[in-house]
């Protein structure tokens, strides 16, 4: 049997860069895509394939899987790690950027499945591993946008598992904690530009702290830890259905469980406040 295939989706930096990485040195045969193809360079000296890939455009993913595809005939693993946070108040948000963020988290994710799918069902195997977020079961203050794709990546992944499984195709979620990665300081950029200055200035400012602590080792897991729950998720046997993974992830989880809807408001305000100072 030839090498399996994995194509992983927003490989310029962070979890899918790490991912791609680890995939190939776990013998895949690995395809990186990303907009920014200068960043995936160093990933050619893992043996790593790069394209050009834009979520949010039908022409650019419908060519990046016909690429790996007529190369290869197959596509064993899609990991769908494109993502960014769209941060600020629903009142003060423009809905053009909220479609944005669903476009890229969402919809982004469920085109890049529908397209290889047809080549997974017909060998009757395959993987898709969708990297949602911590944030997809707990949420925090002026982040309507993002939590609501995350919460849709984790429902979609969830009846996506069920209708797959007749075809031999299994579904995994990846939730990471804070993450050593930019999207934190880019997160806190957009937050502080739609939210900074108006009436929920105070609530930005303490959120754009905790969004800018993501950057730090003390608080965050380096995206390598992040990106072994990914190989496990390819090639376990028997994958876990989600991979809650990094600093803290699992004790969130837990109190988000056990917790009663206002108590946990009450936790996220009390973390809020002492890390936004």
């Amino acid at each position: 049997m030839s090498q399996p295939v994995a194509f992983v989706t927003g490989a310029s930096t962070g979890i899918g860069f790490e991912a791609a990485k680890k995939l190939s040195r776990n013998g895949f045969t690995v395809y990186a895509g990303a907009r920014r193809v200068d960043k995936m360079e160093p990933l050619k000296a893992d043996g790593v394939n790069v394209l050009q890939l834009d979520v949010t455009d039908e022409q650019s993913m419908q060519s990046a899987v016909r690429t790996v595809l007529g190369s290869h005939g197959r596509i064993d693993v899609l990991v769908n790690n494109a993502g960014y946070g769209s941060f600020g108040a629903l009142e003060e948000v423009e809905l053009s950027e909220g479609r944005r963020q669903f476009d890229v988290n969402v919809f982004g994710l469920a085109r890049m499945t529908q397209l290889v799918l047809p080549a997974m069902r017909a060998a009757g195997q395959g993987r898709i591993i969708n990297v949602s977020s911590i944030g997809g079961k707990f949420y925090e203050p002026l982040g309507t946008w993002y939590h609501a794709s995350k919460f849709a990546v984790e429902g979609l992944s969830d009846a996506l598992r069920l209708e797959l499984k007749p075809h031999g195709v299994k579904v995994a979620i990846i939730e990471p904690a804070s993450t050593l990665t930019e999207w934190g300081s880019i997160s806190a950029e957009g937050l502080l530009a739609s939210s900074g200055n108006g009436p929920y200035r105070d609530q930005a400012k303490e959120m754009a702290a905790v969004l800018a602590s993501t950057g730090r080792p003390a608080t965050s897991t380096h995206p390598g830890i992040i990106a072994d729950a990914v190989v496990h998720a390819a090639t376990a046997a028997r994958p876990k259905t989600r991979y809650p993974v990094g600093r803290g992830a699992p004790a969130i989880m837990m109190l988000r469980r056990i917790l009663p809807d206002r108590m946990f408001d009450a936790a996220v305000t009390a973390v809020l406040k002492r890390v936004g100072r």
